[in-house]
């Protein structure tokens, strides 16, 4: 069994013509992955009338998520990185996922320490990697402080 949640959609959609208290518009993903279902993030409705704030930017959803899901011990955190990559992987079954010889080499370079880094601090994407090659790029921002 494979689930999507979709935090960003969910969270505003489901129980917003509720009174209070208002329904949370989650599901139970802390409980199916207790209990070993595969289970990823997704993000649909990117700019549009049922959510006009989606970006498409997948740190962005692993960061609701985990909130919602109640899910912000370091060790869910580290693990919740898995929804939006090994996990989504699994789900859509593909076969070369991964940094390996021989594999697709469809990745995102991202300038922080690690995934943690990546997520506490939701930095940009630097590099975009189709097929081996780079597809997009983005500069650094650079702050000065007098």
């Amino acid at each position: 069994i494979n689930f999507v949640a979709n935090p960003l959609v969910n969270i505003h959609l489901q129980g917003r013509f509720d009174t209070y208290p208002k329904r949370r518009g989650i599901t139970r993903v802390k409980e199916m992955l207790e209990s070993g279902i595969n289970v990823c993030f997704g993000h649909d409705d990117v700019f549009d009338p049922w959510y006009p704030l989606g970006t498409a930017n997948m740190l962005q959803v692993l960061h609701m998520g985990l909130h919602v899901c109640q899910l912000m011990g370091y060790g869910q955190i580290n693990d919740g990185l898995n929804l939006i990559t090994h996990h989504s992987a699994r789900t859509l079954n593909l076969q070369d996922y991964g940094i390996a010889a021989g594999n697709s080499a469809n990745l995102i370079i991202l300038p922080a320490e690690n995934g943690f880094d990546a997520l506490r601090r939701q930095v940009p994407v630097r590099y975009s990697v189709r097929g081996g090659k780079v597809i997009a790029s983005t500069q650094p921002a650079q702050t000065t402080v007098y």
